[in-house]
């Protein structure tokens, strides 16, 4: 005689309503969260469209395109799209410090060629974490052999600073590999990091 036949059929039929409510409390909440993603999937997504750049931003785009007419100027572009981590060094360590960072421009040569970034500072960079994370983005573009400038929103530079500015680069050739370029000609430019006020 085994321990449910001994124990009666009341026993038998509180061991069913044990399972029973324990596969309720089991499935009724996988259940309840495959209806809501399934519903969610249907329904309109909450995304709408916003501007890339803010105002100074703006400006400051269109007065480096005015500027710099023979060169290609990106905005807000992640930093990871512009270095790469050198082969014998671990990947993902290097590429995790710079992954959730952007520059506010890149001037790049007809070939895409990288010549320098621009980062525009406003008041939010005075704050002690936000100073670390420009002094690593600077740190890793300068081991890049990319220079930086930075100028202030409230001062921002004109068409005739501008061409000032990049008129220190060095001239990449088409097709020629930037880095290599600019080692050679890094001693023409004073510093790799240029901050204007």
């Amino acid at each position: 005689m085994d321990e449910a036949d001994r124990l009666g059929p009341s026993a038998r039929m509180n061991t069913g309503k044990v399972v029973v409510i324990f596969l309720l409390i089991i499935c009724l909440p996988l259940f309840s969260l495959l209806v809501r993603r399934g519903l969610r999937a249907g329904k309109e997504w909450p995304f709408y469209a916003k501007r890339p750049l803010s105002q100074p931003e703006q400006v400051l785009y269109h007065r480096l395109v005015a500027a710099l007419p023979e060169r290609i100027v990106l905005a807000q572009v992640q930093v990871s799209r512009v270095l790469g981590v050198k082969r014998g060094f671990n990947f993902h360590e290097w590429n995790n410090r710079i992954n959730r960072m952007s520059y506010d421009f890149v001037v790049c040569a007809q070939d895409s060629s990288v010549l320098a970034v621009v980062e525009l500072d406003d008041k939010s960079h005075e704050a002690e974490s936000r100073r670390k994370t420009d002094a690593k983005k600077d740190r890793a573009s300068s081991a890049a052999g990319i220079r930086v400038i930075h100028w202030n929103v409230k001062a921002l530079p004109d068409q005739a600073a501008i061409r000032e500015a990049f008129s220190e680069l060095p001239s990449i050739r088409p097709g020629a590999h930037f880095g290599a370029q600019l080692m050679v000609t890094q001693g023409d430019l004073r510093s790799p990091i240029v901050k204007r006020d």
